[in-house]
Formats: structure tokens, sequence, C-alpha cells
């Protein structure tokens, strides 16, 4: 079994940092989803097919949060 180390997670994407992206897909909540250097990021007030300029809000270990941008 891989034991991953708790402390050292990175991802690709920092808080701040803004994308030029398209929506994959729809989750649970309503979120549109997309992805970024395979990071799962949800952005809220989307759909999917809409290409949006968003900015990251929050990251967690395994996903992040992003608003649209005008």
């Amino acid at each position: 079994m891989e034991y991953r180390e708790r402390r050292g997670f990175s991802s690709p994407i920092d808080v701040g940092e803004t994308y030029d992206v398209a929506i994959e897909d729809v989750g649970r909540e309503g979120d549109g989803i997309t992805h970024i250097e395979g990071f799962v990021v949800f952005v809220p007030n989307t759909k999917k097919g809409d290409s949006v300029k968003i900015r990251v809000t929050k990251v967690s270990r395994r996903v992040g949060f992003a608003e649209v941008v005008a």
C-alpha cells in the first residue's frame, strides 16, 4: 500500500491565480466542474459548456474552488 505524506501535499493551483477554462461537467450541488492540470476545480454559477475566466478562491487537499471574474 502506498503511503502519502499528509503535510507535503501540493496542488497545481494557488489561491488568487486566474485561468481561462471550459466547464466540463456539473457536480451534485450544481456547481460547474473543470480541471486544471488534472486537479478538480468547482465553479459556482456556471454550466457545462461555458468558457469562463476564473479566480481560485480556496484550495483543499483534493479539490479547488473558484469564482468567475469579468
